[in-house]
């Protein structure tokens, strides 16, 4: 059976892929995980973004990143907020602050895809993807 939540994908990959300490991992690439990425990269979760391949076979490579001579994952937990059984929504006063403020919770609003302080600065809802710490 085919996966029809390519972010859940996504972030299971970045789960296993840190887990068994790898350097990178390699996901499906879209608009929409590319800009998850993005977020991921500016608040400083990941080290680096590339692409491979192209047309139906592109793929984004997240380079990930560790902490420390024991090379501690710096994503120590992702999870799955809202999913396609179960949107959630949250207007700019309602945004979660993950563990307070130490994560990050990403949203996709209207002005695209961005952390929950952005959307804050903002002044933006939106649909809460997932957290992030």
């Amino acid at each position: 059976m085919a996966n029809h939540d390519p972010i859940s994908d996504m972030l299971t990959r970045i789960r296993n892929a840190s887990e068994k300490r790898h350097e990178n991992t390699k996901i499906p690439a879209s608009r929409l995980l590319r800009s998850i990425a993005d977020v991921l990269q500016q608040e400083g979760f990941i080290a680096g973004i590339s692409e491979e391949g192209d047309g139906i076979t592109k793929q984004l490579v997240l380079e990930l990143k560790y902490s420390g001579k024991h090379r501690l994952p710096t994503i120590r937990s992702v999870q799955r907020v809202s999913k396609p059984g179960l949107r959630i929504y949250k207007n700019t006063r309602q945004l979660p602050k993950v563990l307070g403020g130490l994560g990050v919770a990403i949203i996709s609003t209207s002005k695209g895809v961005m952390s929950d302080r952005d959307a804050r600065k903002q002044g933006v809802g939106g649909e809460v993807l997932c957290y992030v710490y």
